[in-house]
């Protein structure tokens, strides 16, 4: 803290100022009235209480002054930090302040009672002005200022593209920091720089989700049926466990192929659809027998790939869905139903924001879900089937074309089934016949490839569709030589195209042409300007001619 005294001469002046003193008034009566150079009467008196602080700010560069006049003549005045910022009291109106150094300070004039004219908070920093200056010369498209407040520069403005922001920023951290190598991870600096600068366009990104899932399922059972097969209309009995005895052969009647032929008093014998069967036929005690023995084993693999491309601004949110929806009734009062509709397949939900750097963080939700009847349960008389649901969420940062991979999104289910029949499943070795057993293994995996760009619009022109260059075949292209398409490969598809004026002619709205230059009438002059009949007459042109702007090809 350090208080400045006034000079003496200024003590002169201000007693010179200060009005004369009116007559003190008797105990009780209004304190005195002093009257300062401006005509306007102070309050002589005690201090109101409280607390009193700075509502005014003021922002200096190292070395650079400024001249405060005041409202007032004051007697003393303070500031906290003179290392920060100093004062000259030059005369009871007048003060001198100049910034010395980073930082921030306070500064109070008081009057003769002690009452406050004037405070304000003082903050230096380095030359903004020259610093904005430096980068109006380096960056002229760019519009940036640059505020310090102690050991932080804050940068405000708009650039065109995150390389100018990161560039700005370099720019301003070897400015603060003169003698410091700023690129260096570990260096030292002395001032802080915080980048708060926006793009001018606003960026687009564009991100590829790769979704590669593979299924696998394995299933293997076996079984034994016994079957008695009796022509005459006879006695007849069997074992089976949830199948018929798996073969078209009849015993006693005709062979058939291709289709099943039953006689006209005899059962008939059908083959299971799914399980290789082993069969014998024989007779006991009359009856033709048949005896089946099942075996059957099942591989199969699933692959889904999907691979949805979405582009969003930065910050905002993208959603894509490639599946359906299917209706749940929910139970409402008084007996009503309503229906809700909840989504299944393939999904994607993502959050870009372009960071100053040009990096993006990316925040993003994939999804892959099915229909899973195994576990649908029954609502309202309808059967709704389950979801089987594999998600991630994640947040990540990284460069533009970089990719990030989300795997170990695995399922295995393992399921044994075995049936018997009772009592005689549990023979021993011959129990074998009256008991089957069913083994299941799922595996399920999914791997999600996630890469983002950074994109810009481009021209229409430079577009291509898969449907250019196609063209419908004929009747003769069908039918004769089996085509589906005619065309070739590659081919631009139409775009409107600029016509060209004819020489010699009038220009055409649209037409790219030059516009001829008319003269220009004298108008200071006493006679109005001849005119040319001849060429003021149009061009004789049919309307056949004449050709709008823009023409398809």
């Amino acid at each position: 803290m350090r208080v400045t005294s006034l000079l003496a001469h200024g003590i002169a002046l201000a007693a010179l100022t200060v009005g004369t003193i009116l007559p003190a008034a008797s105990a009780g009566a209004a304190p005195a009235v002093h009257h300062n150079g401006t005509g306007r009467a102070a309050r002589v008196g005690p201090p109101p209480p409280g607390v009193t602080k700075p509502a005014v700010e003021k922002w200096l560069s190292i070395g650079e002054g400024e001249l405060i006049t005041l409202p007032a003549s004051v007697v003393d005045v303070w500031t906290s930090s003179p290392d920060v910022a100093d004062v000259y009291v030059a005369n009871p109106r007048q003060i001198h302040l100049f910034g010395k150094g980073f930082g921030e300070s306070t500064l109070f004039a008081t009057d003769k009672a002690g009452r406050v004219v004037y405070a304000a908070t003082i903050r230096v920093s380095q030359n903004s002005t020259s610093l904005d200056r430096m980068m109006k010369a380096a960056m002229p498209e760019a519009d940036i200022h640059v505020t310090q407040v102690g050991q932080i520069a804050v940068m405000n403005g708009t650039v065109a593209s995150p390389d100018d922001s990161a560039q700005a920023q370099r720019l301003v951290t070897s400015a603060l920091n003169p003698g410091v190598d700023a690129t260096q991870a570990n260096a030292v600096l002395k001032v802080m720089v915080v980048n708060r600068l926006r793009t001018a366009t606003p960026l687009q990104v564009n991100l590829q989700v790769k979704f590669a899932e593979v299924s696998r399922t394995f299933l293997k059972n076996i079984g034994a049926n016994i079957q008695s097969v009796d022509g005459t209309g006879g006695f007849q009995f069997g074992v089976t466990r949830g199948r018929g005895a798996a073969t078209q052969f009849i015993p006693g009647g005709p062979l058939g192929v291709g289709f099943t032929q039953a006689p006209p008093n005899g059962s008939q014998v059908t083959k299971g659809s799914e399980n290789s069967t082993f069969a014998l036929a024989g007779k006991l005690l009359g009856l033709d027998l048949l005896g089946a023995i099942d075996a059957g084993e099942t591989m199969g693999q699933v692959t889904t790939l999907a691979n949805p491309n979405l582009t969003a601004l930065s910050g905002e949110t993208g959603t894509f869905l490639a599946g359906g929806e299917i209706p749940i009734p929910l139970a409402q009062a008084l007996g009503t139903t309503s229906v809700e509709y909840k989504q299944f397949g393939v999904s994607l939900a993502y959050t870009p924001t372009v960071l100053s750097d040009g990096r993006i963080s990316l925040r993003v939700r994939p999804e892959v879900s099915q229909l899973d009847y195994a576990n649908a349960i029954t609502i309202s008389g309808g059967r709704v089937p389950a979801l089987t649901t594999r998600r991630a969420e994640t947040t990540v940062e990284l460069g533009s074309g970089q990719s990030f991979m989300i795997a170990g999104l695995m399922q295995n289910m393992h399921n044994n089934n075995f049936d018997k029949t009772p009592g005689l499943g549990s023979v021993p070795v011959l129990g074998a016949l009256f008991r089957s057993n069913a083994f299941q293994h799922n595996e399920t995996e999914l791997v999600i490839v996630i890469t983002p760009y950074l994109v810009k619009p481009v021209n229409g022109n430079d577009i291509r569709l898969p449907t250019d260059g196609y063209r419908a075949p004929g009747d003769l292209e069908r039918l004769m030589l089996g085509k589906l398409d005619e065309g070739q490969r590659g081919l631009q598809r139409p775009k409107p195209t600029m016509q060209v004026a004819p020489a010699g002619a009038a220009p055409a709205i649209g037409a790219a042409g030059d516009v001829p230059v008319l003269p220009v009438p004298n108008l200071d002059a006493g006679t109005p300007p001849a005119i040319d009949r001849k060429a003021a007459k149009p061009a004789d042109r049919r309307p056949a001619a004449a050709a709008p702007g823009f023409s398809v090809n």
